[in-house]
């Protein structure tokens, strides 16, 4: 599938002449997509993403968090407000005070505030490699922020509609930025690979509106939604003056992003100490393997922890690292280590064939999920039948396929981009 994004240049903005709003910091003159365009990009990103049961169960973003007093926590409106303006001088975003944000961050205080060392810690490990790439790709980097909203830093996070990931990328979405899905292998589960995928996908965002706060929230919910906030409000380009028009999940989510940021900026003065990272991302290396080896095989001839294998190789689904012609399958070791891989290389591959020869059922086939199959209705097909065959839901059929009705006939062709093999 070709990618979709087409960039149309426009001398004026789509949306409308711009009423008097609140101060915004200053926007470049930015190519913009088209309605049609942007209605592309929507279709790829599954308009449910943003209603992922992840936010209840990995729950980083507190449900109701922003309507909620929370007076036991010590932080005064004036020391807060001072603290956001110094905030807002250092970055792109428009961080200023509002009664919502000041809700949220007392509520991460209240109510989130154990889980911030553990959380600090893997930021120890991710923060840097993301900042690499964000610098690479001229975002700000306060853009790193948006895993811990999105995964809480989980690379193996998945939400019960299929988001994936640090960055929670849909299938399509995922392919649409080259992240490949195979049997052993999810490179949206891939820290680098999908970072830089968030980074095109982001910048992408920043080309259509020309402002980081719309950007962000186009992450979560869509362009296509952000688009109609700015209609809806009568053309304001200010996240807060459309916040009333956009997805409830979404005005949720902006804030909380704020919040985060303010806390790891402020993080000494509320007394969060982060734990000692277990590695950090710089004290890592990548080795090319030559043979299909699993994770327990390496650990065996290396001594090197199979929890701390997994946690630097979350791509590889299954715990094996597939040997396939043409492809440049690594595994990444704490650098000290290195040498000891290498040293125990023949042995460990040697392990791998002693243990494919006792092996009674072989491991599966390596092959990679075709973008879109195009399946053909059978003789008692119904669409809950074929959704759960491909592990998908029956509305994304009918919205892939233009359906108004659930009604098949025999012999009907369905465009599906499945999530099971």
């Amino acid at each position: 599938m070709k990618k979709i994004v087409l960039l149309v240049l426009f001398t004026g903005s789509i949306f409308g002449q711009v009423p008097e709003e609140l101060p915004v910091k200053k926007i470049p003159k930015a190519a913009l997509f088209s309605d049609y365009d942007i209605a592309l990009i929507d279709s790829l990103l599954l308009e449910t993403k943003y209603r992922s049961p992840l936010y209840e169960t990995a729950s980083y973003l507190i449900e109701d968090a922003e309507k909620k007093e929370v007076p036991s926590v010590v932080l005064s409106t004036e020391v807060l407000k001072e603290r956001l303006e110094k905030i807002n001088t250092k970055t792109p975003f428009n961080i200023g005070y509002s009664p919502v944000l000041e809700r949220v961050i007392k509520s991460y205080l209240k109510y989130r505030k154990r889980y911030y060392p553990a959380l600090m810690a893997k930021a120890a490990y991710y923060f840097p490699m993301f900042e690499k790439y964000l610098d690479q790709y001229d975002i700000p980097l306060e853009m790193k922020y948006l895993a811990i909203v999105e995964s809480a830093l989980n690379p193996t996070a998945k939400s019960g509609v299929g988001a994936t990931g640090l960055w929670q990328f849909m299938y399509p979405t995922g392919v649409q930025y080259k992240l490949k899905v195979s049997s052993y292998v999810d490179e949206r589960q891939d820290p680098v690979r999908a970072t830089i995928a968030a980074c095109a996908y982001l910048s992408d965002l920043y080309t259509i509106f020309g402002d980081w706060d719309l950007a962000l929230a186009a992450y979560n919910s869509g362009p296509g939604n952000v688009a109609k906030a700015i209609k809806r409000s009568g053309g304001y380009r200010n996240y807060w003056n459309i916040r009333p028009f956009l997805p409830k999940e979404t005005a949720s989510y902006v804030p909380a992003f704020y919040a985060t940021m303010y806390l790891f900026e402020y993080q000494t003065a509320h007394d969060l100490v982060p734990d000692a990272p277990q590695i950090r991302f710089f004290e890592t290396d990548t080795i090319q393997i030559k043979q299909t080896v699993s994770f327990d095989q390496v650990s065996e001839k290396t001594a090197i922890s199979s929890a701390l294998i997994q946690f630097l190789n979350p791509a590889y689904k299954l715990g094996i690292i597939p040997f396939v012609a043409g492809k440049d399958y690594t595994i990444r070791l704490p650098r000290k280590n290195s040498f000891t891989f290498i040293e125990n290389e023949m042995a460990i591959y040697e392990l791998a064939r002693e243990d494919a020869a006792k092996r009674e059922k072989p491991l599966p086939k390596y092959f990679e999920m075709d973008k879109r199959i195009r399946y053909t209705v059978r003789n008692g097909d119904f669409l809950g039948k074929i959704a759960n065959k491909f592990g998908v839901r029956v509305r994304d059929i009918k919205r892939w396929n233009r359906m108004k009705t659930t009604r098949l006939k025999i012999g009907q062709r369905l465009s599906i981009y499945p999530r099971k093999f």
